[in-house]
């Protein structure tokens, strides 16, 4: 996930589809019954602006792919570089935080 995801200030079209495997197995992160979220932050701050639950469908859970739709008023935030984690929170209640953070550039919109 080293890629940065660019978007403009204001946007909520675009989501991000994340496919979750176990580290050591490679098989997909079962996220039946679990949740997977999104804290988002300015790059090198401590303070999370938000925190954006990601959806899975009920159906296809046990395949391990959550869906961020960004809300409105998520990307009204001042341009310049963020951070965000992923964080699953699987049935049995074992917490997980995926180590790679995801990288994100904002630049202001033309209107």
């Amino acid at each position: 996930m080293a890629s940065t995801f660019k978007y403009v200030q204001g946007d909520t079209g675009p989501q991000i589809k994340v496919a979750l495997t176990e580290e050591d197995s490679g098989s997909a992160v079962d996220l039946t019954g679990g949740t997977a979220t999104l804290h988002f932050r300015a790059a090198g701050e401590s303070q999370v602006l938000f925190s954006r639950g990601l959806y899975v469908n009920p159906d296809t859970a046990a395949d391990g792919v959550a869906i961020l739709q960004w809300q409105v008023g998520d990307l009204e935030i001042d341009a310049g570089a963020y951070e965000g984690e992923i964080e699953v929170i699987r049935s049995t209640g074992l917490r997980e935080t995926l180590f790679d953070k995801l990288k994100f550039k904002i630049r202001e919109d033309f209107a």
